[in-house]
């Protein structure tokens, strides 16, 4: 009984001590304060005084509360992104909805906000007013016409003046009207606002500011870039390519555009300053559709001009620019209907605030004036482009195609641009990219996604031009077109130069790594995380290492062969099995064209050895069958006068490195004596050189009455004293026996080649 007491009393006091320990331990860890501010020091101190109980319970209380804000975020992320695609398709079309059922508060509210106007002002005070505005337009515009008067030197463009010859000089004359229009306008409003501010009542001052800028004033700056951009009425000053029709067609419209953009800002302003609730009008929604039909309606009426301004005045367009340009007026009309659907997708966010700008328009602008920047980027490039470097085919290809790299380098610059200026429209700026919610970090990582793209495509055009203009200077200066002898020989020509040989394949490389580099650099910028896609290559790369040791063996051959400079683009070799002129050189192979037409392709370590007959020089002999009872002294002489004069000749006296000479008499067989002659030239030159010795040993063989030795059969047959009694059975036994004698020396002949 007394240990069963004892047990009792030690169990009871165990659990007693152990809820002391927790419920001290609850209370320690709750009285555990931060401080305000934190810093090393502070929180050294404060470890230090806190119990390990305490120093665990507040881990896991921040750990917890890291947790919860991870779980929070990732469910705000998810939410936010079907929040957007809900708000872009039916919060969208709720928007339409909602203005067609305010249809009919739209102009009993209208006519409440003019009537609102009347009752603030009366009827004395609205004539009042309009008298004043009247007088302030006139006094804008007197003292614009001084302003014109004294600066009228400033835009003098006669349409008998000859088409300006340089791009320059037209943006200057242009540019120089534009200035003194846009002068005029600041002039007009400058007095305007002046003299409005002067006798206008206070109260009246809202909605002649509103008159003046948007009805006024900010349609004649329109006009003024339109001018400056068309030239409706001045074809030789124009700048884009665009006939009269169309040009004064776009000027006329874009004149319309901007009245009626003028008045749907200033009638919104009109109604909200007479108190009128503009979102239960829905006037907005109305004139916005009709600016974004009007630009439709524009787009599709002059496409063929537009086609015609983004073709450009080139004669040489691409298939690719051909299309896009085809293509220009129907991205006319999806930019204007996304506009307009994007500012229903803001609408359905409730942010009405962010359109206040008029950043949508703004962006239509930017995108609808490609034309005008693709015909400025390209007549920058014709006043900037180096000259040609050499002369013929190879130097015209050369400089076309660095012509055509710098207009795309131009485009890819002006696109970066034109992303930039519309991010900043929006408000999209790489300081706010990471301070977003949802949507804003996703329209940042779209843009730079493009800046990203753009810059690499930048780079690579810049590769591209600096590496094929210099690839191209080394192709010129060694001529390594094809060559009238180098088509009618057998191979062997010279070939190109060991930088031209070695920059193909130094492009190539180049251009990999800036495909391979952006890329990751682009899906970096749009959220992707690129370390598996790195770990996964470096595991691809492991593997064909192990698999692929053939192709490694090629690749490393092929380095090894490149720095010894064994051959280059052009040369003639012989490789073992076959031989030919090297076409192309690759990272693992090189193809060979043979003489006859046939193409091989050898990887590099299939090479044991190579064979090159277009390095430095040829040597060609020739030999010569003539009667035994020539003269060998009179032929070394005749080849000696021939030499000289090929060698002399504009077309040899460069590639002919020592002249066609005698060798004496090399052989002897059954016909006659064979007599060599030799000479040396450059690679691929031999072949025309070699034609011409040949006609000229003819000739001169004849001239001195030589005969080249023929092959005879002579046919013996004893007792035939009387030839002249043979019946015809005789000859034709005689004849086939001779035929048959030939035939056998022809045999015996080709066996010993």
């Amino acid at each position: 009984m007394t240990r069963i007491l004892s047990s009792a009393l030690a169990l009871f006091l165990c659990v007693a001590f152990s809820g002391a320990v927790q419920a001290q331990s609850a209370t320690d860890t709750a009285s555990v304060t931060l401080p305000e501010t934190l810093s090393p020091e502070n929180v050294r101190d404060l470890v230090a005084g806190l119990s390990d109980e305490q120093v665990r319970g507040l881990l896991l209380e921040r750990l917890d509360a890291v947790a919860q804000a991870q779980a929070a975020e990732s469910a705000d992320d998810s939410s936010g992104l079907g929040e957007m695609f809900y708000h872009a398709t039916t919060g969208a079309v709720g928007q339409i909805l909602i203005a067609i059922k305010a249809i009919p508060n739209l102009f009993s509210l209208q006519a409440q906000s003019v009537s609102n106007f009347f009752s603030q002002f009366g009827v004395s005070g609205v004539l009042l007013f309009l008298g004043l505005c009247f007088t302030v337009i006139a006094a804008g515009f007197a003292a614009e016409w001084v302003v014109n008067r004294l600066t009228r030197g400033w835009h003098t463009l006669n349409e008998d003046d000859e088409r300006p010859e340089t791009l320059r000089a037209t943006v200057a004359a242009l540019f120089r009207r534009l200035c003194r229009d846009l002068l005029g306008v600041f002039v007009f409003f400058a007095v305007g606002r002046t003299v409005a501010f002067s006798i206008i009542p206070l109260e009246m001052l809202p909605f002649a500011q509103i008159i003046l800028f948007n009805l006024v004033a900010l349609p004649r700056i329109v006009i003024a870039f339109s001018r400056f951009l068309l030239a409706p009425q001045r074809e030789n000053y124009r700048m884009v390519n665009a006939d009269n029709q169309t040009a004064q067609f776009l000027n006329r419209h874009i004149v319309g555009f901007s009245f009626l953009f003028g008045f749907t800002i200033a009638i919104l302003g009109f109604n909200e300053l007479n108190q009128v609730p503009v979102a239960d009008m829905r006037l907005g929604f109305w004139l916005n559709l009709s600016l974004h039909l009007y630009i439709v309606w524009i787009a599709w009426t002059a496409r063929d001009g537009l086609i015609q301004m983004m073709r450009g005045p080139d004669k040489g367009v691409s298939e690719i620019e051909a299309k896009v340009s085809s293509a220009y007026p129907y991205f006319a009309i999806a930019v204007s209907l996304a506009t307009w659907w994007l500012v229903l997708t803001l609408s359905s966010y409730g942010q009405i605030d962010l359109l206040r700008t008029a950043p949508h328009f703004k962006t239509m602008a930017v995108l609808l004036l490609a034309p005008a920047l693709d015909t400025m980027v390209r007549g920058i490039v014709r006043n900037i482009m180096p000259p040609m470097l050499g002369e013929g085919v190879i130097a015209r290809r050369a400089h076309h195609a660095t012509e055509l790299s710098y207009v795309r380098i131009g485009r890819v610059i002006v696109f970066g641009l034109v992303v930039l200026v519309i991010a900043n429209f929006w408000g999209v700026t790489l300081a706010s990219l990471a301070a977003g919610a949802v949507g804003a970090r996703l329209a940042g990582n779209v843009v730079a996604f493009l800046i990203t793209i753009a810059i690499g495509y930048l780079l690579w055009e810049v590769v591209s031009v600096v590496i094929n203009r210099q690839l191209a200077k080394e192709m010129t200066a060694s001529g390594e077109a094809p060559s009238e002898e180098q088509e009618l020989g057998d191979g062997g020509g010279a070939g190109s130069s060991r930088l031209s040989t070695v920059l193909p394949l130094i492009l190539l490389v180049s251009r990999i790594t800036i495909v391979v580099l952006f890329t990751l650099l682009a899906l970096s910028g749009l959220g992707v995380d690129t370390t598996p896609l790195l770990a996964g290559a470096g595991i691809a790369g492991l593997a064909i290492g192990f698999g692929a040791q053939k192709l490694v063996t090629d690749v490393v051959s092929g380095v090894f062969f490149l720095v010894d400079d064994a051959f280059r683009v052009g040369e003639y070799v012989d490789v073992g099995d076959v031989k030919g002129t090297i076409e192309k050189i690759s990272v693992r192979s090189m193809q060979l064209r043979h003489h006859l037409g046939l193409v091989h392709t050898v990887p590099y370590g299939d090479i044991a050895k190579v064979t090159n007959f277009s390095r430095d020089w040829v040597i060609t002999k020739l030999k010569f069958t003539v009667p035994f009872d020539t003269d060998p002294e009179k032929v070394r002489k005749m080849f000696k006068k021939i030499g000289q004069e090929v060698q002399a000749m504009d077309e040899f006296k460069d590639d002919m490195l020592q002249p066609f000479k005698s060798q004496g008499v090399y052989n002897f067989d059954d016909v006659g004596m064979v007599v060599r002659g030799k000479f040396m030239a450059k690679p691929g030159s031999q072949f025309m050189m070699r034609k011409e010795i040949y006609n000229r040993v003819k000739a001169a063989f004849d001239e001195a009455g030589i005969d080249f030795a023929r092959r005879e059969v002579r046919v013996n047959i004893p007792n035939l004293e009387d030839h002249d009694e043979l019946t015809d059975e005789d000859k034709a036994r005689i004849t086939a026996a001779a035929a048959a004698e030939a035939e056998t020396r022809d045999a015996g002949a080709a066996g010993k080649k």
